[in-house]
């Protein structure tokens, strides 16, 4: 246990809030901005002092982001791969800084930190559920995509074979496309992508190869066609589950964040009445219905209520509503039959012989 739980909660709670959050969004978005201005050598001569306050801002927010979050988790902090991203885009940060300290401002690869800044603006990713979600179906995908980008290695490493010994050779050949396996895997990339596939034709055309345009056709037919869309569909696919997958975690933990609100708004009116039974206790109430009383006047129009069953719920009680409008059409069409079985057995009656009374018919037959 740690003596500072309280003050590391109290860190926890504004590294996690909205407001801590929009913040580090706004530096990451504004240095993004003064980066693309730093870009122009105009600009950068004139806003040299805006520039160089935006650098030590961002510096400063980033260095304390990684030291609170270290501060409230120094173990697990570790483990998640957008914390070890932020690890890495400090680095990077303070590489040119580094540089120019040890090494001198005429350092080689000077300019290779200085472009490598660039690197900053990912810190979005961890901010953005879309972004994360495409990096999961990215990660997903790897094993997949690496099958089919090794059997396209494979395709090009037989045409390129195949393009070197019938269009490489130096008498007569396409030397500078086909002379060698490098110089062909680049024109094989050309033909796969499909860019400038004409001009590469045109070249083995003008030195009357025989096979040359079977040879275009069938590679791009394999290449572009089968190898490439197998290549989107199977991104498709994995980023189709992820977002499934995503929304189920989303659902959950939306749930999750309810159940415990719910907890809190029962612990809260368990205080509540808690409290008022210690006072009844203590004989402020002289009766529980004056301590019912009390307990009404505590309450408010803003606070919640926890509805745990069904019965109370507004679907329900829309449902329960339209079977009554049902069963009060069918009672009254019930109604409306019942008086025609009146009227039709009425009818009926009226039809049959009536027979006298055994009294009259005495009085007739004197």
């Amino acid at each position: 246990m740690r003596k500072d739980d309280e003050f590391r909660a109290f860190v926890k709670r504004v590294i996690m809030s909205c407001f801590f959050k929009i913040i580090m969004i706004s530096a990451v978005g504004s240095n993004a901005f003064f980066t693309a201005l730093w870009t122009s050598y105009d600009i950068r001569y004139r806003l040299f002092r805006l520039l160089e306050f935006s650098e030590i801002f961002f510096v400063s927010i980033c260095t304390s982001e990684l030291a609170l979050k270290i501060y409230v988790d120094p173990t697990d902090y570790w483990k998640d791969g957008y914390n070890m991203l932020d690890v890495v885009i400090i680095i990077i940060t303070f590489l040119p800084y580094a540089f120019r300290r040890f090494l001198g401002k005429q350092f080689t690869y000077l300019h290779v930190a200085d472009g490598m800044q660039s690197l900053r603006i990912l810190k979005l990713i961890r901010y953005s559920q879309g972004m994360r979600m495409m990096i999961t179906a990215m990660r997903q995908t790897v094993y997949t995509v690496a099958s089919v980008l090794l059997l396209l290695f494979l395709l090009m490493y037989i045409f390129g074979i195949l393009g070197f010994c019938l269009f490489g050779s130096q008498d007569g050949g396409d030397y500078d496309n086909w002379g060698n396996l490098a110089v062909a895997f680049f024109t094989l990339f050309s033909l796969a992508t499909v860019d400038g596939w004409t001009d590469l034709q045109k070249q083995l055309d003008n030195r009357d190869f025989a096979l040359s345009r079977a040879f275009t056709i069938i590679f791009i037919l394999l290449a572009s066609f089968i190898f490439l869309n197998m290549f989107v569909g199977v991104m498709i696919r994995h980023t189709e589950d992820s977002i499934k997958k995503f929304e189920r975690e989303l659902m959950l933990e939306r749930k999750m964040t309810l159940m415990e609100e719910k907890q809190v708004i029962l612990q809260r009116e368990q205080e509540e009445v808690s409290r008022l039974m210690h006072m009844q206790k203590n004989a402020d109430c002289k009766s529980f219905s004056e301590l019912v009383e009390n307990f009404k006047k505590t309450l408010r129009h803003t606070d919640p209520m926890v509805l745990d069953d069904f019965g109370t719920s507004l679907p329900f009680i829309d449902i329960y509503f339209s079977t009554l409008d049902y069963q009060d059409m069918t009672i009254h069409k019930l109604q409306e039959l019942y008086y025609e079985i009146v009227h039709v057995l009425g009818l009926m009656l009226e039809d049959l012989p009536q027979k006298k009374p055994q009294s009259l018919e005495k009085v007739d037959e004197k």
